[in-house]
This record gives C-alpha cells, structure tokens and sequence, in this order.
C-alpha cells in the first residue's frame, strides 16, 4: 500500500506562465521560437505583463517538481508526494502553492522575502514557444528550512527521495543531509545529473553525494559529459530517456 508523504523531492520550483502571443510580443522582449534561455534584465517585466495581458495557464514546474506531480498523477492518493523547495512570499509564490495542491502534491516551501519566486515564460505562437526562465528565489533555499522539525518529520517519513542535479548548485548541504538520513535507514535515493554542466562545474557537490545514490538518471549528453570529466572511456551507451548509471 502506498502510504502518505512516500515519496519527497526537493528542488527549484519555478511557476511556468505559459501563454499564446503575438509576434509583437516577442520582438518587444528580443525572444526567438524553439529556443530556451535564462532571463536576463530585459525579460523580467514581461512575466507581469504576460499575466495582465494575455490567457496564461500557470504550472508548479521545476524539473524536480514536475516529476514529483508527475508522480502524485500515477500514485493517485493525495499527500503520496512531498515537494521542499524556496518561492518568494508573493502572487507567484501564492499561485505555485494552489497549483501543486490541486496536483494532489505535499509542498512546504521556504518563503524568501527578498526574492521573487522564480518564473518560467512559456511564450507560444503558431503552435512553436520559447522558455524564459528566471530562478531568483529558487536560488535562495537553505538548510536551516530543512532541519525544522516540521520539515525533517517529512523526510523521516519518505521512503523514497528524488532530487535533480540543478539542487547542488543551490544546496548541496541539504543534499547531504537527506542522502545520510536515508543511507542511515535503508531507504531509495535517487538523483539526475540534469544538465552536461553541472557534471562539469559542480563535480566536487556531486562526487560527494555520489556514494550514496542507488540510482542515478541522466540522458546520454549527460552521461558522457560525467564519463569524461571522471576520465571513464565510453564507446557505446544505450539509446534510452534514462540511463542507470551506478547502484551502490
């Protein structure tokens, strides 16, 4: 039987604002189609302006984030999953945490008050769209929200854990923490490499975690970044979304 609060994720949830434009819009803001980038100073009115404007639909996203409520879909008990996570104490913030209650989804957020909760336009024309992402807030998650006892009842309570590889770039001390506490248990921790650069540019956060993931997710980009920079030769790998990688 699955039980409540079964499965927990941390991460960097962004609220995806997706909505259908115009060419207009998307010269204003200098964006091209079928492409993906972070926000720079220029994007940042656009997210209110889309808001005020346009139909959105607003998502709980964040990689992270969208496999837990992905998750929570398949489980189909509500509380199953448990997300931990930093948004600002805003509309947006307000707007992630009714979206990913409706997905049935546990979320305890750390609440920034000196950052905005991070955003993802999702601008759409013609049936093509482009990602504009700003993380502010998501940036800003520390382990002291962790170790609230409140929160680390969560974790006791999991037995499984699902972290991306983008987290080690904002808390790597949390990280550890929950990699501990369920190699001290016996429980199932999970991570992905996310991205080539971060298996480049955070390789000490992740080799530290390593031992103690049972299962590792990468695509084959990632999985040959991380071969390479550990000096691994790779002459093949299995064409598949999700690669295993190493099982303690």
């Amino acid at each position: 039987m699955v039980s409540e609060g079964v499965l927990l994720g941390m991460g960097n949830p962004l609220l995806d604002i997706s909505a259908v434009v115009d060419d207009g819009f998307l010269h204003k803001y200098d964006i091209k189609l079928n492409n993906a980038i972070l926000a720079e100073d220029k994007h940042l009115p656009m997210y209110d302006e889309m808001a005020k404007n346009y139909s959105v639909d607003y998502i709980a996203g964040g990689a992270t984030q969208n496999s837990i409520r992905v998750a929570q879909w398949m489980l189909q008990i509500p509380g199953a999953t448990t997300f931990i996570g930093c948004v600002g104490k805003d509309k947006f913030g307000e707007e992630m945490k009714k979206n990913a209650k409706l997905a049935g989804v546990n979320v305890h957020y750390y609440e920034d008050e000196n950052a905005g909760t991070g955003t993802c336009a999702v601008c759409v024309v013609g049936g093509e769209r482009s990602l504009i992402a700003n993380l502010s807030a998501a940036n800003c998650y520390k382990s002291d929200h962790l170790k609230q006892p409140e929160n680390w009842a969560l974790v006791e309570k999991a037995e499984y854990f699902y972290i991306a590889g983008f987290f080690l770039t904002v808390s790597p001390e949390s990280i550890q923490l929950v990699a501990e506490h369920a190699a001290a248990n016996n429980k199932m921790f999970m991570m992905n490499l996310s991205a080539p650069f971060i298996c480049e540019f955070f390789k000490d956060a992740q080799e530290k975690v390593l031992p103690y993931m049972d299962i590792v997710f990468g695509n084959e980009t990632e999985a040959r970044t991380f071969s390479k920079v550990h000096g691994w030769e790779v002459k093949f790998l299995l064409p598949c979304v999700f690669t295993i990688l190493y099982i303690v």
